[in-house]
Formats: structure tokens, C-alpha cells, sequence
């Protein structure tokens, strides 16, 4: 079965302090912005960074799944990368975001696979909702950021 990869970008007006403080420092409100997730767990302690693990609980057409994440890179305003490590799909995932004066452009990339004889079976329903859920996810953040909503920034000195 050959791998499938998403690419999807978005430009929001918020300085890339802000969306990365929404998308990496607040999953408690995660699910207001993110398509199908229920919510986060946060799996391991310590600080944000490498080797830090989530779990993602979402909705989907087949019913809630979980996916469990581990962070590989955590380069704070520029990318956060990691790989699936538990879940219906096998695979790595990528944010990266590019200073444009005062607005960010967040490109979201997945490569990925079905996990397991189960995922398989339904992998062609996964692999036509997941870039559909990805845009929809992305154009969420856009208008949750720019709304104003998420964690406040403290003030640069």
C-alpha cells in the first residue's frame, strides 16, 4: 500500500508568536479550532519539546479513535515535527511557520499509512477525509487566531 501525504498551508494575520502559543502551548482549547478533535492528553511530563508525547481523541465517520503522537524537532517559530506512534495511521507529521511582517504562513505536511489490518480496510474512506478535515482545520485556526481567541502573549520588553 503506497503512502499518502497531505500538504496544506494557510496564511493568518498573527505574528508567529501567537499561532504557535495557539496550536503548541494551549491543547486544553484545541478543540475549538481543530476539525473532529474531541481533546488532547498530554502523555508525558517535563516541558514542550522533543520527546514530548499526545494523544489526540477524535471523531470520525468509523466512530472515536485515538491517536498518540511523539515530537521529534520542536524549533520554537519555525517547526515541530514528529511521528504516529499509536493509532489507525503510521506515519510523520510537520508544521512550519514563516514570518511574513507581522502575519504567519503554517504549512501542515503528513505522511502517512494505515496502522494494522483494520486501518487498512478503511484506509481509502481515511485517505479522501483526511485532507478535506486538514483544510478545514487550518481555515478554523485562521479564523480562531484572528478572531483574537487563544492564550495571551506577554509583553515584549
Amino acid at each position: 500500500m503506497a503512502v499518502a501525504t497531505i500538504r496544506e498551508s494557510v496564511e493568518i494575520e498573527a505574528p508567529v508568536e501567537k499561532v504557535w502559543a495557539v496550536v503548541h502551548g494551549d491543547f486544553k482549547n484545541a478543540n475549538q479550532w481543530s476539525s473532529n478533535l474531541e481533546r488532547i492528553e498530554v502523555l508525558s511530563e517535563g516541558p514542550f519539546g522533543p520527546g514530548t508525547e499526545l494523544r489526540y481523541v477524535i471523531q470520525t465517520p468509523g466512530g472515536r479513535q485515538e491517536l498518540e503522537v511523539e515530537h521529534t524537532t520542536v524549533t520554537p517559530g519555525k517547526t515541530v515535527a514528529g511521528k504516529f506512534v499509536k493509532g489507525p495511521i503510521k506515519g510523520t507529521w510537520k508544521y512550519t511557520y514563516a514570518d511574513r511582517g507581522g502575519s504567519t504562513k503554517v504549512t501542515y505536511a503528513m505522511d502517512y499509512e494505515p496502522n494494522g489490518f483494520a486501518a487498512r480496510i478503511f484506509f481509502g474512506l481515511i485517505e479522501k477525509q483526511l485532507p478535506g478535515d486538514v483544510a478545514r482545520t487550518l481555515a478554523s485556526l485562521k479564523r480562531y487566531v484572528e478572531a483574537g481567541k487563544g492564550p495571551r502573549l506577554k509583553a515584549k520588553r
